[in-house]
C-alpha cells in the first residue's frame, strides 16, 4: 500500500473530473470520429491533470534526436507505472505503447491505452507475441510511432537498475526498417514507489537513434545488447548530474 500513496492521492485528487474516465473510454471507440492526434492531445491533457496533482515534473532531453519523419520504435529501461506516461508527456507526436495484458486492464490505464490503441501483449503465449510483433511492424511501416520496454516488465527496487533485455523485443522494428531510439528514464521509480508526498522530478533521455543501415547485418541479440548499453550508460552520467553528456549515448 506504501507503493500507492501517490497514485491514491493524484485518484482522490480527480475525484471531481472522473467523467473524463468514460470519455477516454468513448473516444477510444470512436477513432472514425476523433482523429489519433485529438485522442494523443487528450491522452496529453489527462497526464498533465495528474503530474500536477501530484506534484510530478518531467524534464525532456535530446528532443532533437528524434526523427522528424516516419514511424519509428523508442526502447526504453522499465521502473513502473509512470514510465510511458513520462515518455508520452514529453513526446509531441503521436505515439502508442506496447505493454504486457496483464498490466494493461486497470482503471485509467486501460483508457490510456485504449485511446493510443496500444498492443497488449501476452507475455507467455508465444502465438499471440508473434502476432503483436506482425502489426507493430506494419504500423511502424506506416508511420506510427511506438515505445516498448524490452526488459518485458519491471521490480520494485527503489534505484535506476536497468534490468535486462529481451532481444526478441526488437524484431517489429528490425523488421519494419525502422530507426531504433533508446530512450533512458531516470527516477521514475519514485513517482509511485517511495512512501512521500514531495515534488518529484523524473527525466526522459531521446538519445541518438540506431538507422538500419547500422543494424541491418546485426541480429537482434547485437541490436539488444547496444541498445541496452547506451542506456545504461546515459542512465550512469544522468545520475552523476552529467545530463548533456547522457543525451549524447
Amino acid at each position: 500500500m506504501k507503493k500507492l500513496l501517490r497514485f491514491i492521492y493524484v485518484i482522490a485528487g480527480n475525484l471531481y473530473r472522473a467523467w473524463m474516465i468514460p470519455t477516454m473510454g468513448y473516444y477510444a471507440k470512436h477513432p472514425e470520429k476523433y482523429s489519433e492526434e485529438f485522442r494523443y492531445k487528450y491522452d496529453q491533457h489527462v497526464i498533465n491533470l495528474m503530474k500536477k496533482t501530484g506534484r510530478i515534473k518531467t524534464i525532456a532531453h535530446g528532443v532533437e534526436n528524434l526523427p522528424q519523419e516516419g514511424g519509428y520504435v523508442m526502447f526504453a529501461n522499465h521502473q513502473g507505472k509512470y514510465d510511458a506516461l513520462g515518455i508520452m508527456h514529453t513526446h509531441e507526436k503521436p505515439c502508442s505503447v506496447v505493454m504486457d495484458d496483464a498490466r494493461s486492464h486497470g482503471p485509467l490505464v486501460k483508457q490510456f491505452i485504449d485511446l493510443v490503441q496500444g498492443k497488449r501483449l501476452k507475455l507467455h503465449d508465444l502465438r499471440q507475441a508473434s502476432g503483436i510483433i506482425k502489426e507493430v511492424t506494419n504500423e511502424v511501416k506506416n508511420g506510427r510511432k511506438f515505445i516498448i520496454f524490452p526488459s518485458g516488465g519491471y521490480k520494485h527496487r527503489n534505484g535506476n537498475y536497468v534490468d535486462e533485455f529481451k532481444p526478441g523485443c526488437f524484431k517489429s522494428a528490425m523488421r519494419a526498417k525502422a530507426p531504433i531510439v533508446p530512450v533512458a528514464i531516470v527516477d521514475s521509480w519514485k513517482v509511485f514507489d517511495l512512501w512521500s508526498l514531495r515534488k518529484i522530478v523524473t527525466h526522459v533521455f531521446y538519445l541518438k537513434p540506431i538507422v538500419y543501415d547500422e543494424y541491418k547485418k546485426m541480429k537482434s541479440v547485437e541490436v539488444s545488447k547496444i541498445v541496452y548499453d547506451r542506456i545504461c550508460s546515459a542512465v550512469a552520467e544522468a545520475e552523476a548530474g552529467n545530463e548533456d553528456m547522457a543525451v549524447l549515448q
